[in-house]
């Protein structure tokens, strides 16, 4: 047996082999035990506290990979053994790599964190920069995985200034294969920047209307009224048009009345009067005209514009059921009738024409 550990294999014993690996093995150990005991304690401190800056951290220490405490528990086995120049370059570059993948992985962690807590804190006062927070977070996770690549591809030889140039070459051909996809990702930024609509804003397109709830960067969702989700490519989005709702200030009513031909003369004058102290009466409104408009094939039609002063829709329906209902109770007290569709036949016989006697009995 002690002539066994005494064998040489790629320049180590068996006995240093197996110390390598108790130390690697213990060392994954020690660090997985810190990991967990870490987050539990963090975690637990983190539920006394009013600050979430410690759930981050509590979060982060979660996400270590096993991937990263193997390397690193392979590297400093190899410490321990006696190996070839070439062998601990590749070791060493296989160490900045795992690092730099747990790096990028707690940066996008850390994005996540900031755009959701940014997001929170402004969607109320303004969801226009809460929508730009959002693409901007998912710029920065592109830069940041950007950066972790060219650095890895550093450390392993490559030459970057080549692979950049070859990139931009290339670049061309995917942009023009990708054109719709680029189309829908540069659709994306403008609304970002430009700000037609934002989270939370109700909107109109062609047919379909409904609360704007995702901004991508390919597509826009929005939460129709009868609850289903509609989706929207950003570029064909940006072609159609759009009718903001939550940006309205005041909403301009129009509607009419109709009375019966057979109200007086003196009446039909006070009706415009009437229904302008109505509507005067009414809270978050504004008076505009109301005249009597026509004569329509069963009824004098009046018509009246006024504005609510509040772009909600339940205020507005409100507002105008008081109306009717205050309109219908005057109309009653002055013995005013509203007309409804009627139609007169006059039969009028042609004395000129003599109806045969024999016809008349039958």
């Amino acid at each position: 047996m002690l002539k066994f550990l005494e064998h040489v294999y790629w320049g180590n014993s068996v006995q240093t082999w197996l110390i390598a690996i108790g130390i690697a093995a213990l060392s994954m150990f020690v660090l997985e035990i810190l990991k967990r005991v870490a987050a539990r304690r963090l975690k637990a401190f983190a539920e006394t506290t009013a600050t979430d800056v410690d759930d981050l951290a509590a979060d982060l220490l979660e996400r270590i990979r096993f991937l990263s405490f193997f390397v690193v528990s392979i590297y400093i086995a190899s410490f321990s053994l006696k190996l070839r120049e070439s062998v601990t370059d590749v070791l060493g570059i296989a160490l900045v790599v795992a690092l730099l993948l747990q790096g990028g992985i707690w940066g996008n962690s850390i994005i996540n964190y900031w755009v959701a807590r940014t997001v929170k804190q402004r969607m109320q006062r303004d969801a226009a920069n809460a929508t730009t927070l959002t693409a901007l977070g998912y710029l920065g996770k592109i830069v940041l995985w950007t950066v972790v690549l060219l650095v890895g591809l550093d450390n392993m030889g490559v030459d970057i200034t080549a692979l950049v140039a070859g990139l931009g070459v290339g670049g061309i051909a995917v942009a023009l294969a990708l054109q719709n996809i680029l189309g829908d990702l540069f659709a994306s930024l403008s609304i970002v920047l430009d700000k037609p609509f934002v989270i939370g804003d109700f909107i109109i397109v062609d047919t379909y209307m409904g609360t704007v709830e995702h901004i991508g960067l390919k597509t826009t969702r929005i939460r129709s009224l009868s609850g289903e989700q509609v989706i929207f490519s950003n570029g064909d989005l940006l072609k159609s048009r759009v009718r903001n709702f939550k940006r309205m200030y005041e909403r301009r009513i129009v509607f009419t009345v109709g009375v019966t031909y057979q109200t007086p003369h003196d009446k039909l004058a006070e009706i415009p009067k009437m229904i302008r102290a109505i509507i005067e009466s009414q809270r978050k409104t504004r008076f505009d005209r109301s005249h009597f408009m026509s004569y329509g094939d069963s009824s004098l039609v009046f018509e009246t514009v006024y504005f609510v002063l509040d772009a909600d829709y339940n205020i507005y329906m409100d507002i105008q059921q008081a109306i009717n209902l205050a309109i219908f109770k005057r109309f009653e007290e002055e013995n005013i009738q509203f007309a409804y569709p009627t139609r007169t036949v006059v039969i009028q016989q042609d004395s000129s024409v003599e109806v045969p006697v024999s016809s008349a009995k039958r």
